[in-house]
């Protein structure tokens, strides 16, 4: 009986070095001590995501980028970003699923912290390994840095159209304004992107939103509403403002001018 009590014992503790060897050996051998002090960046002389000691001339800061356009990211992409250890357990279980109805990964479920480790130090293939690595390293990296800290890494380095990368060089390139300047609805077009940033950034090349962009974008102001970023007041008022290089903005421009003169003009002589 005692030899089989340490025989088990003897093996639950092998398995347990086993399971911390493997990993220590995840952490040790990607390079998320460069995530952690070092700034990710696309090289497109590399063509791929590296990292620099130096902090990038477009660096936004996180504090930089305004609340509504930084919310609208985070409930479109990771909505329990600042509850979760990294994973969320709930959207993992659902994908495990699926994925296991289907025989195929249906969906990523990737929290903010997982697509930033995915694009700065794994590769994007889709077999379990890199799964099981990407989890790993998420638990971990929530360990060693702040939420702020992955955020603003994470908005630095997404893809957000074709060789536009990070929140800055977008905000300059579809609005013409820094980040700190973006209203909720111009957080929203930048977070409808992310699926797919060269297909859907169709809406700007043609100057007028497709159908698909239309809805995302409506469904991420709601978002905003229901994660009490702001009121039902300050809802209504996003969704009424226009992208300067919609077709119709500047007729809604003009017969805005007209009707607060038409308002002057009656509260004035009438």
């Amino acid at each position: 009986m005692k030899k089989m009590l340490l025989f088990i014992i003897s093996s639950l503790a092998l398995s347990l070095i086993g399971v911390v060897g493997l990993l220590g050996y995840i952490i040790q051998s990607n390079e998320i001590s460069k995530l952690q002090h070092d700034y990710p960046f696309y090289s497109d002389k590399l063509n791929k995501y590296t990292f620099s000691i130096d902090r990038p001339k477009d660096w936004v800061l996180v504090d930089d980028v305004a609340k509504y356009a930084k919310w609208a990211i985070i409930v479109s992409e990771d909505w329990a970003f600042f509850d979760h250890p990294g994973v969320d357990l709930n959207q993992l279980k659902i994908t495990i699923e699926e994925s296991i109805r289907e025989r195929e990964f249906t969906r990523g479920a990737s929290t903010i912290t997982q697509q930033l480790i995915k694009n700065t130090v794994l590769s994007d293939e889709r077999t379990l390994w890199r799964k099981f690595q990407e989890i790993v390293l998420a638990l971990y990296v929530e360990k060693v840095m702040s939420k702020d800290e992955i955020l603003e890494k994470y908005l630095n380095i997404i893809e957000l159209g074709d060789g536009i990368y990070g929140i800055g060089e977008a905000s300059k390139f579809y609005f013409s304004k820094p980040p700190k300047d973006l209203n909720a609805r111009e957080g929203a077009f930048l977070a409808m992107l992310l699926p797919s940033p060269v297909k859907y950034a169709v809406s700007f090349h043609k100057k007028e939103l497709t159908d698909f962009a239309e809805e995302r974008i409506e469904d991420i102001l709601v978002k905003l509403r229901q994660a009490d970023v702001y009121d039902e007041k300050e809802r209504l008022k996003q969704r009424e403002k226009k992208f300067y290089w919609e077709e119709d903005f500047y007729q809604k421009e003009i017969k805005e001018v007209f009707q607060g003169y038409d308002d002057y003009l009656e509260d004035s002589f009438f």
